[in-house]
């Protein structure tokens, strides 16, 4: 686990100030527009519902766009991250844009040992988090300690469908965690990046939807929503999709309609 943290830590230190000058993140027109708030979060709203005045914790935040996203909906918001570099973006992009956020470095399986056990209203993880996670049993139990009474989850993230196939659309990786991460080398990263990376290995790991679920159930929570989308914010399968004029993706040349990402819900 020690050095499956080192190597996804050096990758996204490496790829956080490229993606904070892609025009895919879209930093400027965030800093530009006050009222603007991220692809992902736009899609996330309704479901989400109002966050006005709630305490907000948004692990696995990157480089703040979703953070400060949910900071213009008025939540009161702390971002958690494992690399330096990329909280050293999103302090500099909400100072940017004059909003008031906390940010914390720390393993996300770690974050109880350095934010307060019961202390969020709302525990936010936003699309493409959960695979770079070794459990989903010790995720959920972290998610737990933070909720506060009557707290909820909110997690939009990439279908477990989508994440078993290659660029072939073949069946290639597991549907179901297991112990060994599948390892992966590639230098390129899922938005427009000025240089290739320069830390191209990384682990990951499959959690499968029922894997997710029961691990919150197995917490005390209770499931409030669960739903399957049929589209992603990033093209996930190049040359097979098209972008929707909101920033996501659905398949395309004759492909079947397949779940690419989810959401689920769930209270403390």
């Amino acid at each position: 686990m020690d050095r499956s943290l080192s190597l996804n830590r050096a990758s996204w230190d490496d790829r956080a100030p490229l993606h904070a000058q892609s025009p895919d993140y879209g930093v400027d027109a965030l800093v530009a527009d006050p009222a603007r708030l991220s692809g992902v979060v736009r899609f996330d709203a309704d479901r989400l519902g109002p966050v006005a005045g709630l305490r907000v914790v948004h692990l696995q935040c990157h480089i703040g766009t979703d953070t400060l996203s949910l900071h213009r909906l008025g939540a009161r918001v702390t971002g958690l991250d494992f690399s330096p570099a990329s909280l050293e973006q999103a302090r500099a992009l909400a100072a940017r844009a004059g909003a008031d956020i906390d940010y914390v470095e720390s393993d996300v399986l770690r974050a109880d040992e350095v934010l307060p056990h019961h202390g969020f209203d709302v525990v936010y993880t936003g699309i493409g988090a959960l695979c770079w996670l070794p459990s989903v049993t010790r995720w959920a139990a972290v998610v737990a300690r933070l909720l506060a009474p009557g707290g909820r989850l909110f997690v939009r993230d990439m279908h477990p469908f989508l994440g078993t196939l290659d660029e072939h659309l073949a069946v290639r990786h597991p549907w179901f965690e297991t112990t060994e991460p599948l390892e992966f080398d590639d230098d390129s990263s899922y938005v427009a990046t000025a240089r290739p990376l320069t830390a191209t290995v990384t682990h990951e790991w499959s959690h499968g939807l029922g894997e997710i679920v029961t691990a919150l159930l197995d917490q005390g929570l209770t499931l409030t929503g669960l739903t399957e989308h049929r589209t992603v914010p990033w093209e996930a399968l190049p040359g097979r999709m098209a972008e929707d004029d909101d920033g996501e993706w659905h398949v395309t040349d004759g492909l079947p309609d397949v779940p690419l990402s989810f959401t689920v819900q769930a209270t403390r």
